[in-house]
Formats: structure tokens, C-alpha cells, sequence
């Protein structure tokens, strides 16, 4: 879940590092503080409608249409549209703009029709206006212009189905598509649910309709895939008692072509004790970084001067080490011992030299009086420092006792609300190996839940691998949610440069894509994963990354292309705070809920406030109980991404 990065004064636990298979971790010798990071997954159907040209969106209020420029032959320009999400009551959607010409486009006009229920909500990378139904996308003052051979893209959220009809590219057809003439089928009905049992429900739809023949369907459980049919009926069976999912269904046309999700059906199966009861206000939890308060001169003040105290509930205080079956310190100086000086203080006053306690748990410490809406938990192991917990899981009882007497210490038991794990990884590997079994994790979180007992937080960062025989199969977290107040599944660190050659990914994305690196690293399917092993939903928080991983010696825009290397970094090769690529390399394209940039040589993903918006609506959709992000640094100073996350989830 986390990274070592170097840099400054010392070895401090830095900035985000894992690969599916492995986190990096970097130590430089000039300090003696760590750094570590977090990481993981998802999985949804995605529908792709290829039409005449269209445009980007930056989404604009209700208009008159504006008068189509005339333009140049249609020939010279398409337009693709896909659907690139869809959660049942809402999608997101992408136009491709390209110029097929010889001489350079300099504006661009998509107009296109949409169904009545259907309407644009946001948008990015273009104005969006409408009248009606019908729909005007236009360039903004930087994108507009496009060189022969050259194609831009935008996105943009929507409810109702998403399908589009009667494009047009500054006045002539939208000549685009992979099967001239070949519409994609309709959405089908939305499935009926009968015969639900503990484990089971049977599915039936109405049937899509296409001009040259429906191929077959995909069923949608949760937004993720779980068959591919050809007649209109499923029954699912291995569900879990007592739990909520919600299913929809698309059609294939024999050309391949996907067409739109059809509306979704709730669905709650039989026993498990009566209802789920419904979550109360989503959490919204940031971690503060302990060694951040060196290089990257980020301190518990800025969370308040940024705007964002006031927008979270929780801080996961990181990390403390875990050695020789204890929980410990990681950096006493930063944490108790660091003098503040008027104008670093949350509260504008000096520490003193004789004050009992000073660093960053006297400055949290100041924030809570500030904001007493916040609670802090104190998190132990990350990346860098899980090795010690395989050890420590010997004697589990003792184990908790060493962390709760240490969090609880008298000097500062105030600061802190419970306490976080994050062991990186329970019965899987890691930086290092554990073969304790799967049972090794309920033991863990039943101990801790034991000895904090239930006025304090337990909580734990877990694996977001849902690959068949993955990192979630590994460990009995469905047996250990009932000891946790909720999970961090750590859906980011996907993808990344330590794979040199790429190919290029998000190392993000909320949903599976066609050329995805991994099937099952993404959001969807390790949230639809750990469902399905009996964790409730409300129990599950979704997170996000405040930073970016990039490669080098890059020459394709779009993801999937090959590479040489990692991208330049402030702290560390192949990763990127936001708060720097939104300036140096802004985001040209979206694929599977996330943002790349393609700028020079170098190729980047990354998450912004639009498509943290969208992730914020597909996990109220899923019912999560809230997000998480890593870390409160890599935000802008007015903190950007922290007011997408409160807006997402209001």
C-alpha cells in the first residue's frame, strides 16, 4: 500500500509504489525517516458506440443550439463515441475527434440527439450546451485546432441510456465507425428477478434489438461481468445470504458491437440476519503522512489552510513500525518531538522547549480542537514496514496489547480514535512473504477488535487484487469484516513503470477496458470480489490516488503503448503529485473512469476532479461506505481533489 521515497534530509515512508505484484520501495541514506504508499482495483461493462465525429464536453446549461459551421467535407473528420461506463443510473461518455484530412482543422462543432430521459450532468475538455434533445459540443480556446492525423477526446457523466443518434461534425455526418452503416443493438429490458433463494436468483429480460442480429448478452452483477449468454435469461448462483447486489444487461451484435446497459434491477438475497442497515454520513479519510513534514514541507496546518479539514472525517496518522511482535514508533521526532514555530502551527502559536508534547501529535492534536468533526487513527505497517507482522501474529493477544497500550499512551491518547493495519499482505507476498494461512487475517482483526474493544476504530488497508486466485483469495477478509469498522481497499497502483517497456495503463481504473495489462486489477472487480465473500458493502471504502505513475520514450496517446522506461518524478522515478501534472501534463483522455496524458515523450495516468467525481457516484451507487485517498500532499494548495471527493459523496 505504500512507498519509500527518497529525497532531502532522509528516508522517510514517501510516495505511492506497488505493483499488482510488488510494492518498490526506495531508501536513500541521507536521513533516517521512512516512506511508504498505498494501491489496488475494480471491474464494470463498457459500451462503445462508434459514430460520425463528435466532441469533447465541459458542460454547459441548457441552450439554444448553436448554428452548425460549415465546414469541410465530412470525409476529412470522424467522430467516435463510447460509452465508457454505465452504473444503471447513470454512464460516462467519450467523444473522439479526428482529423482525416490533409489541411488542419481549426474548430470543431459535434451536435448529436439524445432520448428525452437521457441529459449530460457534467463534462469535461469542451463546452456542452442543448436544446431539447439535441446536444452541441464545441472546442475550448486550447483544443480546437487538430493537424492532420491528429484526434482529441473528452468525457463526460450522464443519466438515462447514453445512445446517441443524428451526429454531426460542423455540419456534415459524423462519418465514423467501425462497421459503416452498422448501428450497435439497443438496450435490452431490464431484468426481472424471480426464484431468490440464500445463494441464487433467476434473471429474465426482454430482448435487444439490432439491424443485422443480437450475437448475445452480458449479465452485469455489481457492474462487473459475470456471464456472457445467448438467450435472455440467467441464473446466478453462489451469491452470499442476506446481501444487495444490483444486475443489468447489454447486448453483442454479430459485428461485435456493444450497445447500451439496460436499466438495473436491485436484488437482495434471502437469510444472513435480516437487513444490512443503511450507512450514516460517508466517510471521507485522508492520510497525513509522518516524514511529509520534511521534504515535502506538508504539515497538519495546511490540511486546515487547504480547505479540506472541514470537508473530511478521518485522518489515518501514518505509519508506526511493526518489530519484534510490537507495534512501535516510526519517527518519534516527527511525530512527538519537532519543534513548530508560529507559522507552521495549526493554531499560530510556537511550541515551547519545556512543553510535554510537540511534532505532529501535538499539531493533530491542535487540529481536532479546531475541527472537532475529525477523528484520527494511528496506522501501522504499510509497505515498507509489514514484514513484521507475520511475527507478531505468533501471539496475536500480545500483539494488540503492545498497540494499544502504545496508542493509548497517556501524552497523547487524546489524539487518537483507534487504530489502522496495513499489512501488505496476510498470506500473500509483499515486500515480503507470509505463508501464516488464510485464517491469519480474522485472527489479526478479532484480537485487535478484542482488546480496543467497540468505542475505538479498527480498521485495516487491504488488497484490491481480484484476479482469480488473487491477494483477496488469499486471506479470509470476508471473516474478518465483522471485527473491522470498515476496509481501505487500496484500488490504485494497478499498473506502473516498474513493468519498463509498459504497455502503458492507469494505474486506477474503476472499471475492466478491452486491452486492459490484468483482468481482475481494477476497482470494480475487487469491490464486486469482496461482496461476494461477505463484506458488506457499507463496510468497503474505495480509494484514490493524489498522484500520477508515468513512462517514457512513449509515442502513443492512448493506453496499451509501448515504453522505455519511467517518467521523470520530483521524488521518485514514475510518479507524479496531481498538484504537478495538472500544469505539466494535463489530461488529453479518459479510459475506464481514469485520465492519461500523453505530453512529450512521456505518458501518464491519473485521477482529477471530474473523474474523482465519477468514482464518487459509481461507490454511492454500489452503496460503499465512503473513500480514502493517499495523501493529503499530493493535492493542490486549495485542495481540489478532496472537494471532489465531500461534492461526490453528498
Amino acid at each position: 500500500m505504500f512507498h519509500v521515497l527518497t529525497g532531502g534530509a532522509g528516508i522517510y515512508p514517501s510516495y505511492p509504489r506497488n505493483s499488482p505484484e510488488e510494492h518498490l520501495v526506495r531508501f536513500t541514506q541521507t536521513d533516517a525517516r521512512p516512506r511508504l504508499r498505498l494501491r489496488h482495483k475494480a471491474v464494470a461493462g463498457m459500451t462503445t458506440l462508434l459514430l460520425p465525429l463528435a466532441t469533447l464536453v465541459a458542460l454547459g446549461g441548457s441552450a439554444e443550439a448553436a448554428p452548425e459551421a460549415a465546414p469541410a467535407a465530412a470525409a476529412e473528420a470522424t467522430a467516435t463515441y463510447a460509452k465508457t461506463q454505465d452504473w444503471g443510473n447513470g454512464f460516462e461518455g467519450k467523444w473522439t475527434i479526428k482529423n482525416t484530412g490533409t489541411t488542419t482543422l481549426s474548430s470543431w462543432n459535434v451536435q448529436w440527439d439524445f432520448p428525452a430521459d437521457t441529459k449530460v450532468t457534467s463534462a469535461w475538455d469542451a463546452t456542452v450546451t442543448n436544446s431539447g434533445t439535441r446536444w452541441t459540443g464545441k472546442n475550448l480556446g486550447w483544443n480546437g485546432t487538430l493537424a492532420p492525423g491528429a484526434s482529441v477526446s473528452f468525457g463526460f457523466n450522464g443519466t438515462g441510456s447514453g445512445s446517441p443518434e443524428k451526429c454531426t461534425l460542423n455540419g456534415n455526418s459524423c462519418d465514423g465507425g467501425s462497421v459503416p452503416g452498422d448501428k450497435p443493438p439497443s438496450a435490452p429490458g431490464a431484468p426481472k428477478a424471480s426464484g431468490i433463494t440464500d445463494t441464487s436468483v433467476k434473471l429474465d429480460w426482454s430482448a435487444a434489438t439490432d439491424d443485422k442480429g443480437v450475437k448475445n448478452y452480458d449479465v452485469l452483477r455489481d457492474g462487473a461481468t459475470v456471464a456472457t449468454v445467448t438467450e435472455t435469461a440467467y441464473t446466478d448462483k453462489d451469491l452470499t445470504a442476506g446481501t444487495d447486489y444490483s444486475y443489468s444487461v447489454q447486448a453483442r451484435d454479430t459485428a461485435g458491437q456493444t450497445g447500451p446497459a439496460s436499466d438495473a434491477v436491485k436484488v437482495r438475497t434471502t437469510g444472513g440476519g435480516g437487513p444490512e442497515p443503511e450507512p450514516g454520513d460517508k466517510v471521507k479519510l485522508g492520510y497525513f503522512t509522518e516524514w511529509g513534514v520534511y521534504q515535502r514541507n506538508y504539515h497538519a496546518k495546511n490540511i486546515a489552510t487547504s480547505g479540506s479539514a472541514g470537508k473530511i472525517t478521518h485522518i489515518n496518522y501514518s505509519f508506526g513500525n511493526v518489530q519484534g511482535g510490537k507495534c512501535t514508533m516510526g519517527d518519534a521526532y516527527a511525530a512527538t518531538d519537532k519543534a513548530y514555530t508560529a507559522d507552521q502551527s495549526v493554531d499560530g502559536v510556537a511550541d515551547t522547549w519545556d512543553q510535554p508534547l510537540r511534532g505532529n501529535f501535538n499539531q493533530l492534536r491542535k487540529l481536532k480542537a479546531k475541527y472537532p468533526n475529525i477523528k484520527i487513527l494511528w496506522s501501522f505497517g504499510g509497505w515498507t514496514w509489514s514484514g513484521g507482522f507475520t511475527d507478531a501474529m505468533k501471539n496475536p493477544a500480545a500483539f494488540a496489547k503492545s498497540c494499544h497500550d502504545l496508542v493509548e499512551d497517556p501524552r497523547w491518547a487524546d489524539v487518537f480514535d483507534g487504530i489502522d493495519l496495513d499489512w501488505e499482505y496476510p498470506n500473500a507476498c509483499g515486500l515480503t512473504c507470509d505463508t501464516s494461512g488464510p485464517a491469519v487475517f480474522k485472527n489479526m482483526m478479532q484480537a485487535f477488535r478484542n482488546e480496543f474493544g467497540s468505542k475505538n476504530l479498527v480498521t485495516a488497508a487491504i488488497t484490491a487484487d481480484g484476479s482469480n486466485g488473487g491477494k483477496i483469495d488469499s486471506a479470509d477478509y470476508g471473516g474478518a469484516a465483522q471485527y473491522a469498522d470498515w476496509y481501505n481497499v487500496m484500488t490504485y497502483d494497478f499498473f506502473g513503470a516498474w513493468a519498463a517497456k509498459g504497455p502503458t495503463a492507469p494505474h486506477s481504473p474503476l472499471t475492466s477496458y478491452p486491452g486492459i495489462p490484468q483482468d481482475g486489477f481494477d476497482s470494480a472487480a475487487a469491490i464486486s470480489k469482496l461482496k461476494a465473500k461477505g463484506v458488506p458493502s457499507a463496510k468497503l471504502l474505495l480509494g484514490i490516488g493524489f498522484y500520477g505513475r508515468g513512462w517514457t520514450g512513449v509515442t502513443q496517446k492512448e493506453p496499451g503503448g509501448t515504453a522505455t522506461g519511467a517518467a521523470p518524478g520530483t521524488y521518485e522515478a514514475g510518479i507524479e503529485d496531481y498538484k504537478v501534472l495538472k500544469n505539466s501534463c494535463p489530461s488529453n483522455g479518459t479510459i475506464a473512469g481514469t485520465a492519461y496524458a500523453h505530453c512529450g515523450t512521456n505518458w501518464w495516468s491519473y485521477d482529477t476532479p471530474a473523474t474523482v467525481k465519477s468514482k464518487m457516484a459509481w461507490a454511492k451507487d454500489q452503496k460503499l461506505g465512503g473513500a480514502f485517498f493517499w495523501e493529503f500532499s499530493g493535492d493542490t494548495s486549495n485542495g481540489e481533489l478532496v472537494s471532489a471527493i465531500n461534492d461526490g459523496l453528498k
